[in-house]
């Protein structure tokens, strides 16, 4: 299965926001996700708008199915032994 651009970006987004910090507000994670070059600040709040739509985001923070999608893309994106 092939994934466009878009589909990385949403999974990248929800893992970001599985490891994020406690105390780290939704602005610092999109910051930091600017910070790393694969989002330019619109984009990553377009993304962010887009996944809270689809029910994968609640008050910042990740619902049920957006947990088990950024696990998902969690295991996607750790590279095998």
């Amino acid at each position: 299965m092939s994934l466009n651009e878009a589909d990385i970006e949403k999974k990248v987004m929800l893992l970001k926001l599985l490891v994020k910090e406690s105390d780290e507000s939704i602005d610092e994670v999109l910051k930091a996700l600017v910070n790393t070059g694969m989002f330019e600040l619109d984009r990553a709040k377009e993304i962010y708008k887009e996944l809270e739509s689809d029910g994968y985001i609640n008050s910042g923070a990740l619902t049920m199915i957006g947990d088990i999608e950024a696990k998902k893309a969690k295991e996607e994106f750790t590279l095998a032994n």
